[in-house]
C-alpha cells in the first residue's frame, strides 16, 4: 500500500491567494482575461482594451478588484497553477476581504498599492493605488494577509 503523506504541519494554513477570507458583504463581478500569460489568484485585476475584458497591469484608474480562486477551474496542460488562462472568466472581488501575499510588512488600515509587478504593498513611490482597498492584518513581507475593501 503506498502511503500518500507522512508528514503533518501543527496548524493549517489560514488561506491562500485570491481565497475569500469570510462571509461579509463581497461583490464579485466576472471579467474575461486578456493577458497571454493569464492572470493569478489574488492578484488585482485592471480594465483591458476590450469590453468585459481584465489585465493584470496595473493601470492608474482602472482597477477593477482582486482576481478570486475558483475551485472549478480545470488545470491547463503546460499553463501556470492557480492562474486563470487567457480567454477564460475570472471572478474579481470588487467589495470585501480576501487574502493576497504582501510585498512589504504591513499594517492593519494601511493603503494598499500594486506595484509594476503585481506585487502588494502599503508603499505609494513609484506604485499604483488600489482605491478603497487596506490591509486588515498585520503581515511580514512575503506572508499572507487579508486585504479589505467596505
Amino acid at each position: 500500500m503506498a502511503i500518500l503523506q507522512s508528514n503533518y504541519t501543527d496548524q493549517v494554513a489560514p488561506g491562500y491567494p485570491g481565497l475569500v477570507v469570510n462571509a461579509e458583504t463581497k461583490n464579485i463581478i466576472s471579467r474575461t482575461v486578456e493577458d497571454s500569460a493569464g492572470v493569478a489568484f489574488g492578484k488585482a485585476a485592471f480594465r483591458g482594451a476590450n469590453d468585459h475584458g481584465c489585465t493584470a497591469t496595473p493601470t492608474a484608474g482602472k482597477l477593477l478588484g482582486i482576481v478570486r480562486d475558483h475551485e472549478a477551474l480545470s488545470p491547463i496542460a503546460g499553463g501556470a497553477a492557480d492562474t486563470f488562462p487567457q480567454n477564460a472568466t475570472a471572478p474579481i472581488v470588487t467589495l470585501g476581504v480576501i487574502w493576497v501575499l504582501a510585498a512589504a510588512t504591513v499594517a492593519p488600515g494601511d493603503q494598499a498599492y500594486v506595484t509594476s509587478a503585481g506585487a502588494f504593498t502599503n508603499s505609494s513611490s513609484g506604485n499604483t493605488i488600489l482605491p478603497g482597498w487596506f490591509f486588515d492584518t498585520t503581515a511580514a513581507s512575503g506572508a499572507l494577509v487579508k486585504l479589505a475593501k467596505r
